[in-house]
């Protein structure tokens, strides 16, 4: 066949040199619950017109962020795009363009990600970043990689407040590998001694802030507990709108700073693409994956750009690159470059403000309802709360009710007991109306 050209000698052949038995043993790593049955009950085929009406039905089950009141965060969060971003994004320019291979023929593309990397270095106080990652949480894993390449040791301490899904990438990426962790239990008033973990074999303790549960972390004395025994610090975060108000991790001591990007230029998209930040010090730079983007000028002296230092396994041989996830998530980078170009310092303060301003007026009216807990003693525009009931049933009939409150944390650590949790966000979006209904919404429920 045109498209199945391998007989089955040549496949008995390729299992001998590698050592398997058959293909079954491929897929050993695949826990046995996951693959798909060998016949599987679907109904017959529908016409082209039967299928919209069927999944406009389904879609019509969901409540969207543009339709309820929405306080849903932990990692994704709901922002005002404004309209100029989607403009220029989709300029056939930016929107049909791929990896700038020619650097002559890709000026602007490459112009843009050399003034992205400036961007993400100021937001977070590092000397140099790269031309961005596939998303947050693999940005995390590449830099415990990078560490590991740094310090020459192989295991990496995870704060309690990171992420799960960044925790969960970096274990299944260090199980292969071959590299240790050690991750803390879940924190949810950061009050962990992490520093007590860091010993002479520790290559990198990653701490996130603001954390999963949206306290704020002064990451100074960590640093320094870090660099006493030759360990990296990586601060990580999701909610990059943070960093027009908090103090940068770069000014308390971060060696690698990653985060994801989504909140400014991007929206939700059901969850991707999104859009991954990687910073660092000069010192490191030859050891940061993915590429880099320099200045330089022409044969006749004019400005010009290029790809540098793209130590990615397109550009160079696979046992020497530093990085093997290739994307780089180009137009969600442009997205997040002209969202911020937008808004300038000033701009991102003020949003950062109105962030942080909705967050401390739902925390006030919160204080009025009998029950429940606000867990944080400092946030930015997220905050835990305990509950007198089930979380995720809570969360439920508060959509029901009309309004996405929130992630309930048994959602996302659901063997940690933390049932009676969840994780409320707050951006520019709500309005004193919308707390109004979360307010209401709540009472009800409960």
């Amino acid at each position: 066949m045109r498209y199945l050209p391998l007989t089955q000698a040549d496949r008995a052949e390729m299992r001998a040199v590698i050592g398997v038995g058959d293909v079954d043993a491929l897929y050993a790593d695949v826990p046995a619950e996951l693959p798909l049955a060998p016949s599987l009950d679907l109904p017959r085929a529908k016409s082209e017109m039967d299928v919209e009406r069927l999944l406009g039905e389904m879609a019509r089950r969901n409540v969207p962020a543009s339709r309820a009141p929405f306080f849903i965060g932990a990692g994704a969060y709901k922002h005002h795009i404004p309209a100029t971003v989607d403009h220029l994004v989709q300029r056939s320019e930016f929107l049909t363009s791929y990896t700038p291979y020619q650097p002559e023929i890709a000026q602007g593309t490459l112009q843009y990600l050399f003034e992205f990397q400036t961007q993400v270095a100021m937001l977070t106080g590092m000397e140099i970043a790269n031309a961005s990652m596939y998303d947050g949480s693999t940005a995390c894993a590449e830099a415990a990689l990078m560490a590991h390449r740094i310090t020459k040791r192989r295991k990496a301490v995870l704060s309690g407040g990171l992420h799960p899904h960044y925790a969960e990438v970096l274990r299944t990426i260090s199980h292969f590998a071959g590299d240790e962790i050690v991750a803390l239990a879940p924190d949810v008033r950061a009050r962990e001694d992490i520093a007590a973990m860091i010993d002479d074999s520790v290559s990198c303790v990653i701490v996130q802030t603001p954390d999963v549960f949206g306290n704020l972390r002064d990451l100074a004395s960590l640093s320094e507990a870090c660099h006493r025994r030759g360990a990296l610090l990586i601060a990580a975060f999701t909610e990059v709108v943070s960093l027009g108000l908090v103090t940068p991790p770069g000014e308390m001591g971060a060696d690698i700073v990653v985060g994801e990007g989504q909140s400014l230029g991007n929206p939700l998209s059901f969850g991707g693409p999104y859009l991954g930040l990687l910073a660092t010090r000069q010192a490191y730079l030859r050891q940061t994956p993915g590429r880099l983007i320099g200045e330089t000028v022409d044969a006749e002296g004019r400005r010009g750009y290029v790809a540098t230092l793209s130590a990615r396994e397109q550009h160079i041989r696979r046992d020497k690159a530093t990085s093997n996830i290739c994307t780089n998530s180009n137009l969600c980078a442009l997205a997040f470059s002209i969202h911020l170009s937008l808004l300038g310092e000033a701009g991102l303060r003020r949003l950062a403000r109105a962030n942080h301003a909705s967050a401390v007026d739902l925390v006030d009216r919160l204080a009025g309802v009998a029950g429940v807990e606000t867990l944080n003693e400092s946030f930015f525009n997220e905050f835990t709360l305990r509950v007198p009931r089930d979380a995720a049933g809570l969360v439920e009939d508060m959509a029901e009710a009309g309004v996405l409150a929130g992630v309930p944390v048994s959602r996302l650590l659901p063997d940690a007991g933390l049932d009676d949790l969840v994780i409320v966000a707050c951006t520019e979006v709500d309005t004193v109306e919308d707390r109004e209904a979360f307010i209401a919404a709540l009472r009800g429920a409960l």
